[in-house]
């Protein structure tokens, strides 16, 4: 057997390795380190050195939290909890140290003797928590000499040595003395060690020499501080216990989440049958966002301007709370979406705080973020008026659809008629960490919160001064899932859970395209991965093209949750297959991409470093970084323009969903060549593709095979130009121009209407009423004739009636209960078909 050295960063959870560590906590770890090594003795026993590793370990991390003891026979353990009461997590083996601090004893392990006593007691140790004490929380297995640590995690032990019938049998006999030896060391030697030597090629861990840190922990200067970042992460309980922590991918952050209902005026309450669903205020603050809408809403009778006022309650309360309540969302979608991409211009410019532009300093009055919606991010540079340009000139024009004015906001109002001089109390636990008596300004309050936390999530750890905790995209897309489920309560999907449903059914679905393809059977991703030549241009474009074919349709979209996840596992694979090209269709080399929790890991192979785009001091990024950021966008263009598609009842799903893929979109945006690197690339209109609607309902069939000819060329004919507009929609940069092709594709989707073939009741019973006026009738007297006359009169206007009716329930169908598939023409085949899905979420009624 020998023993596989496991990169540090590979081994910490890669949400965990992105995270900032707080300058405090680096300087505590480096007074505990030094201190470790002053009092290591190579003379004293192992007992000695084991209390030394206990007090570093105590004193830097785990002091009051969780309990660091002795157990039995094993030297230490660290226990889940504060007490040794709670199940042992991690189990140390000691070891004396020797003058070098390397491994010569013979009872230590090293990577030249990996089969010694020391692993053999970790074995004993594990099996006996393992299966004796049905202890299925061991998260490590750690062998020290004090300078030497061999970290296993306990997945190893779990394979190697519990889930191995023979070795477990074999324990559990010499364990009840039912063996020849009944010691410790008969069963090290003649159970343990034979194994070990025959049926295990190589066992993994990490390896820590301390000696190799001394040097920079004794550094006055600490300008190599950033090197402790992942030794740091390695011994701390987020590691060693696998613990949740504040940016975990699958956890909401309660404290921002609280805070930012309290501001909003919203709160979190749990229903009589468990559920936690979100309420105006019990006690009324006047201040917040939701009271100064509604109020507005009320005085000024704006919901009389809206239409199908029923859908958005039954009476006026519910009402006024639900269209505030949407438009807040709109308007909170705006501010965070710039809050990542202040953080994005901040990082880009190594932590440059002159691309701080969203804050309380710069933005006194809701006028102004007014402004920045409408006269900055949805205006190109050229284009605006010189004071916008003089104070927003860095900023770039984004044409994206989340800073065009909403249908609601044109009815009701705009976020610039808040009212600007009112002010609500600190909450009480509030991360501000001010007193203010007699209040705080409402906006000056929000933005001053905000700007409390690290929205520049998508980088590699650094050693901050500051207390700021990181919130990514998706933790902000876990708390908009959580205020959009407001009337129901939310049913989140940990990221972990849809990392692997999208990873196992696009490989399933990408194999039987390949097959299909290239008439093949292959029986397996891990075949195809074989088969593809990913050093042949031609092939490795092919394969591109397959899998840019792939249509998934999530019919209940929610946040976009599910569809984010989707669009990194379909990037990941294309690393994985080593088929991922840039624009020239050059391969790209030397990184390795994963989708860890949703979000893309990319990896240098020769420097083991996070991936990160910046611009140098020139301001310009180095070529390499710029091809990669510059491929990575387009792949999720690409992407999202042609393979996803969703649909949700709730218009403000819709809204979250968009903005869930804009910020994919974001965090790979670049410094265009031709701006001079001085204007990031605008976003595409990605929007078309996430559609509002009810799924569950349907009142049509639409199938092209039913037409006859001269219908069907019809039907081809606006296919065919739906096609197009679509594109020139996903294409175009000009605001004017989009509403033109907007306007355009939906009378486009009025002629669509004409084709679909009725199922609905009504409609049946419409249409055989309409059949009988057609009726042809011989006469046997006036009297029957009289009669027929009487009743075909008034036949007539029933028919003209229901018409009406029926012909206005017929135009909204995509907008209240409308064949889903029929929201997505560009995907019809040209006989009308819907057979454009590969993969549809949940697999609800065609």
């Amino acid at each position: 057997m020998r023993l596989e050295k496991k990169k540090l960063d590979s081994s910490i959870n890669q949400s965990y390795f992105k995270q900032n560590l707080k300058y405090k906590d680096i300087e505590l770890f480096r007074k505990t380190f030094l201190l470790l090594i002053e009092k290591i003795d190579t003379n004293e026993s192992e007992e000695h050195n084991k209390n030394n590793i206990s007090d570093f370990l105590k004193d830097t991390f785990y002091k009051n939290k969780y309990e660091i003891n002795t157990a039995g026979r094993k030297d230490l353990v660290i226990h889940k909890g504060k007490t040794n009461k709670t199940a042992v997590s991690v189990i140390i083996e000691t070891k004396k140290p020797n003058i070098k601090g390397r491994a010569t004893l013979p009872e230590m392990i090293s990577f030249k003797s990996p089969n010694t006593k020391a692993l053999h007691e970790t074995i004993h140790y594990y099996l006996k928590e393992r299966i004796l004490k049905n202890n299925t929380e061991i998260k490590h297995i750690i062998i020290s000499n004090v300078f030497e640590w061999y970290i296993f995690d306990a997945s190893e032990f779990e394979k190697y040595f519990y889930l191995n019938k023979q070795f477990k049998i074999k324990y559990e006999q010499w364990n009840a003395g039912q063996l020849a030896g009944k010691t410790t060391e008969w069963f090290y030697n003649e159970i343990a060690k034979p194994y070990i030597d025959k049926d295990i090629e190589n066992l993994q861990c990490n390896y820590i020499n301390l000696n190799d840190y001394i040097e920079i922990v004794n550094d006055t200067n600490k300008t190599d501080n950033k090197k402790l970042i992942n030794l740091y992460k390695i011994f701390s309980p987020e590691h060693l216990l696998k613990l949740p922590f504040a940016n975990d991918y699958n956890k909401i952050d309660i404290k921002f989440y609280k805070e930012l209902l309290y501001i909003l005026g919203l709160q979190e309450i749990k229903t009589e049958k468990g559920k936690k669903i979100i309420t105006r205020e019990k006690q009324i603050k006047s201040g917040t966002i939701l009271e100064d809408t509604i109020n507005v809403l009320k005085v000024k009778k704006k919901i009389n301007n809206i239409e199908q006022l029923e859908i958005y309650g039954k009476n006026e309360k519910e009402q006024l709370f639900s269209i505030a309540l949407e438009l807040i969302i709109t308007w909170l979608n705006r501010i965070l979406f710039l809050k990542l991409l202040e953080g994005q211009l901040i990082r880009y410019h190594k932590d440059n705080t002159e691309y701080s532009f969203i804050n309380s300093k710069n933005i006194e009055y809701f006028e102004e973020l007014d402004e920045l919606f409408f006269e900055v991010l949805a205006i190109k540079s050229e284009n605006r008026t010189a004071s916008v340009n003089k104070r927003y000139g860095n900023l770039p024009y984004l044409n994206s659809s989340l800073f065009e004015q909403t249908e609601l906001e044109k009815q009701t109002l705009q976020i610039s008629d808040l009212k600007n001089r009112l002010t609500i109390s600190i909450q009480k636990d509030s991360i501000l960490k001010i007193k203010e008596p007699k209040g705080i300004n409402t906006l000056k309050y929000l933005l001053d919160f905000l700007s409390a936390y690290n929205f520049s999530s998508d980088r590699k750890a650094e050693i901050q001064n500051d207390d700021k905790t990181i919130i990514n995209a998706a933790v902000l897309g876990l708390i908009f899932e959580k205020i959009n489920g407001y009337k129901d309560g939310s049913y989140f999907t940990p990221s972990f859970i849809t990392t692997y449903i999208s990873s196992t059914t696009l490989k399933k679905t990408i194999v039987q395209k390949f097959n299909e393809s290239y008439k093949k059977q292959f029986e397996n991703f891990t075949q195809l991965k074989g088969f593809i030549d990913y050093t042949d241009q031609k092939e490795r474009s092919k394969a591109n093209e397959i899998i840019n074919s792939i249509k998934i349709c999530d019919p209940a979209v929610g946040s976009g949750h599910f569809l984010v996840s989707v669009l990194n596992e379909l990037i990941a694979i294309k690393s994985e297959l080593k088929i991922l090209q840039d624009t020239n269709k050059n391969r790209i080399r030397g990184i390795e991409i994963k989708n860890i929790n949703d979000e893309l890991d990319i990896i240098n192979y020769e420097t083991s470093e996070p991936f990160q785009y910046y611009v140098n001091d020139a301001g310009v990024p180095p070529p390499e970084i710029q091809n990669l950021q510059e491929t990575l966008f387009y792949e999720k263009q690409t992407l999202i323009e042609n393979c996803i598609f969703g649909v949700d009842i709730n218009q403000k799903s819709v809204s979250i969903c968009r903005l869930r893929l804009w910020i994919e979109l974001l965090k790979n945006t670049f410094y265009t060549k031709e701006t001079g690197y001085k204007l990031l690339e605008t976003l595409p209109n990605i929007d078309i593709n996430i559609k509002q609607g009810d799924t569950l309902i349907s009142f049509f069939d639409f199938n092209g095979s039913q037409l006859k000819n001269g219908q069907l060329k019809k039907l081809h004919k606006f296919t065919k130009e739906y096609k197009i507009q679509v594109e020139l929609y996903k294409n175009t940069k000009n605001g004017n121009a989009k509403k033109q092709i907007t306007d355009k594709i939906e009378s486009l989707k009025e002629e669509f209407i004409n084709f679909a073939n009725p199922h609905d009741k009504e409609f049946i019973e419409f249409k055989k009423k309409e059949a009988k006026l057609t009726e042809q009738f011989i006469f046997f007297s006036q009297e029957e004739k009289k009669q027929w006359v009487k009743e075909h009169e008034k036949l007539k206007i029933e028919v003209e009636n229901e018409r009406e009716i029926l012909e206005e329930k017929k135009r909204n169908i995509y907008r209240d209960a409308f064949e889903w598939r029929f929201e997505f023409p560009e995907i019809l085949s040209d006989n009308g078909d819907f057979e454009g899905f590969d993969i549809v979420v949940g697999n609800p009624p065609y």
